[in-house]
């Protein structure tokens, strides 16, 4: 059972600003399996590093020797130990993490696995970098840290539950810490995908035990929308979908295995999707072959439906099974949909049409005294960042990361670029401020914010965003 976080001290917000690739060594040392224990040692100690990563033919990480292996191989077989080929000695398999992935994630995995080392890879699973428990001495852990990573400790949905009721607290102590938004909306992410990962465990443990026996075929869970782009704030749903390598006859079994998941979650404070975008819908639950003919047909007869679709599908993040199954998807959809100019500017028009909360005298314009931040104010900048993304076949998935990779790309100004995330950020700002005093009230956390209860500055800032989204939206429908 993991640990009661419902408590939450006022913590160290570094490993919350930064990514791991910001603290890992450099370079790796790498070496195949048909290496020597003495010739691995030799390695190490040229280059002064206390591991070795043992990769395959395509680099990939399949194993690591560190001093601790060493040490236990000479114990065992004294000098014999020297010519054992690294194969039969390495530690296996080999735990990694992403370098994108925040420092706490690291640090919580080396605290619950008790692991000195930890191989960075990129998204190939090849490393890049090493992290170290001496390269993380000066970062100060709390309770905090090992939210996300305690979730796999979990047994029930309410094991679960209590991280995610843990959410609100941390986000405000990183908000007065001087954490960004979008950084803390990408800690709620990786809470939110933890959760659906653990999910998805869960449901594969309890059909096993109910006699469904095991997959019938490798599989992924998808997390979609802005789970999967990293941008969740603290009014969310489910939006996941299922890929697999089965055929039409094996679907039972995923539909069984996605009715669990999605109520499992549900049980766990992740409420059912409205538009039932969730794994337990046969529309969200394809084979790889199904899920690329729906995709022709999303590109080659594209209807506002599609565009419905396509708005959460095309952030889709893998968080439990074969990731190569969901590489391949997310490649193709976004090589498809490249080649068809309609699609791509059927997705330029879709921005153009949004409207923006502001009057002809720049007032805002509410129900009520509130308007939906996410609708009018997230939505445009997000989808616009993806249909630029699609037609620059940019695979990247966040809306600052696609931002950043058109503007490297030479598709974007720079003082665009700032303009654009700057807007993002604002919004991001005052919706969770909006939703951390709903839920301080014993409201609901919702989208809809009321921008006049916000000081004057903010006000303004506010109003600049909306302006630039106008402009933006002028841009898109050129």
């Amino acid at each position: 059972m993991i640990r009661d976080v419902s408590s939450l001290a006022r913590l160290d917000s570094f490993p919350y600003r930064h990514r791991l690739s910001e603290v890992m060594g450099q370079p790796v040392v790498t070496g195949s399996a048909d290496l020597t224990l003495a010739e691995a040692c030799d390695r190490m100690d040229a280059t002064k590093v206390s591991s070795l990563v043992v990769v395959d033919d395509a680099g990939r990480a399949t194993g690591i020797i560190t001093e601790r292996d060493v040490l236990r191989g000479i114990s065992r077989m004294r000098g014999a130990a020297l010519n054992v080929r690294l194969g039969e000695i390495m530690s296996s398999p080999v735990r990694t993490v992403q370098g994108s992935d925040f420092v706490y994630v690291g640090i919580a995995r080396m605290t619950r696995l008790g692991l000195r080392h930890l191989v960075v890879v990129d998204a190939e699973q090849r490393p890049i970098g090493m992290v170290t428990g001496r390269a993380l001495l000066q970062v100060r852990a709390s309770q905090a840290l090992i939210i996300g990573d305690d979730l796999t400790e979990a047994e029930t949905p309410a094991d679960m539950d209590r991280a995610r009721k843990a959410l609100p607290g941390l986000a405000s102590n990183l908000l007065e810490e001087g954490v960004t938004a979008r950084n803390v909306a990408a800690v709620i992410s990786t809470v939110l995908r933890d959760m659906s990962a653990r999910a998805a465990q869960m449901a594969e443990s309890s059909m096993l035990a109910d006699g469904w026996g095991a997959a019938p075929a490798a599989w992924t869970l998808l997390v979609l929308g802005s789970a999967g782009r990293g941008e969740s704030l603290l009014a969310f749903d489910q939006d996941n979908a299922i890929v697999h390598a089965g055929a039409p006859r094996d679907d039972p079994w995923f539909a069984e295995l996605g009715r669990r998941l999605n109520d499992t979650l549900n049980e766990a404070g992740i409420p059912y999707c409205e538009g039932e975008v969730m794994a337990r819908n046969a529309i969200w639950r394809r084979s790889l072959e199904d899920w690329k003919a729906e995709i022709r047909r999303w590109v080659f007869e594209p209807k506002m439906q599609t565009v419905m679709h396509v708005d959460i599908f095309f952030d889709l993040t893998p968080v439990h099974g074969e990731r190569s199954l969901a590489d391949e998807l997310h490649r193709y959809a976004i090589e498809t949909a490249a080649t068809s100019a309609f699609f791509v500017q059927f997705l330029a028009m879709n921005v153009s049409q949004m409207e923006v909360p502001l009057g002809i005298f720049g007032e805002f314009t509410t129900t009520h005294g509130r308007l939906n931040a996410k609708k009018l104010g997230l939505l445009p900048i997000v989808s616009a960042a993806r249909a630029r993304a699609v037609a620059g076949r940019i695979m990247a998935t966040g809306t600052a990361e696609r931002y950043a990779a058109l503007q490297a790309a030479g598709l974007m100004h720079q003082d665009d670029l700032a303009s654009v995330l700057n807007a993002h950020e604002t919004i991001l700002r005052i919706m969770l401020d909006q939703q951390l005093a709903d839920i301080a009230a014993g409201h609901e956390p919702t989208a809809r914010i009321e921008p006049r209860k916000f000081p004057r500055p903010t006000q303004r800032q506010l109003k600049t965003a909306f302006k630039r989204i106008r402009q933006l939206k002028s841009l898109m429908a050129a």
